[in-house]
């Protein structure tokens, strides 16, 4: 075969570790590998968003994509948006005691948004 490097089979060697493991004990440290290797993934999408996320999240909440924007804008704008927009909207509704789409429809008016400010960056959760 020309042209093809030949690879040094140290397969034995690198198995060493793991020769005396039982099949059930092979299974426990996959998983054990499998959830370190992805634990840095799921930790970044809890602490991240995206406005893509944010407006997905407000359409199914029942706003259209042009109610959506200017929320999702308006969070971007006060330094809320990792609180999740849909979460804003909602604490809004309870602690106004109003509906959540009217909620949503006063905050695009520019209402409500010093207490969202208040209750997302005072401490409160």
């Amino acid at each position: 075969m020309k042209g093809y490097i030949k690879r040094e089979d140290d397969f034995n060697e690198r198995r060493k570790h793991l020769a005396n493991l039982s099949d059930e004990e092979l299974k426990q440290r996959f998983w054990e590998l499998a959830e370190k290797a992805v634990e840095p993934l799921l930790e970044l999408a809890r602490k991240n968003t995206t406005p893509s996320i944010e407006r997905s999240v407000l359409l199914r909440m029942g706003f259209s994509s042009l109610e959506a924007k200017p929320l999702v804008e308006g969070a971007i704008d006060r330094g809320l948006i990792g609180k999740g927009v849909g979460h804003i909207v909602y604490r809004i509704s309870k602690e106004k005691n109003i509906p959540l789409r009217q909620a949503g429809l006063e905050m695009i008016e520019g209402k409500h948004w010093d207490d969202a400010v208040t209750i997302f960056k005072g401490g409160e959760k």
